[in-house]
């Protein structure tokens, strides 16, 4: 072994036990990004929601919004048309549909024609999970 690896071997062990450890804390279930782009892109707006409670797009991304991407936790969101407080009157309803971590649609809501019709969510644990 070159004396330079050695080095920078003992280096780097010395940097790990110079931190306490730390463990990880478990990650909030309910996160979301919202994009105003496609994939991701244009402003964008990350928030971990509470489950069965019915939210309003945030600021700027309300009838404004490509990507709705939940996080890869066992729950998954219904958007709406209208506003938290609003009845829904439409015969066909005021969703398209689940939206979950595996919904290819999430990255690209214009695809459905639904990039300006968001205007609110509510999100739901799967039946088959629980928070503990």
């Amino acid at each position: 072994m070159q004396l330079s690896t050695i080095v920078n071997l003992a280096a780097a062990a010395a940097c790990v036990s110079a931190f306490p450890h730390v463990p990880l804390a478990k990650r909030e279930i309910g996160g979301i990004l919202i994009c105003n782009g496609a994939n991701a892109t244009g402003a964008c707006h990350y928030e971990v929601y509470s489950l069965e409670v019915c939210h309003n797009m945030p600021d700027g991304f309300s009838g404004n919004t490509k990507t709705f991407a939940p996080d890869g936790d066992n729950f998954y969101c219904w958007p709406r048309v209208g506003q938290c407080e609003e009845i829904c009157t439409s015969p066909t309803g005021c969703t398209f549909g689940a939206v979950d971590f595996n919904t290819p649609v999430k990255w690209d809501l214009s695809t459905i024609q639904w990039d300006h019709l968001l205007e609110s969510f509510s999100c739901v644990l799967n039946q088959t999970s629980s928070t503990t």
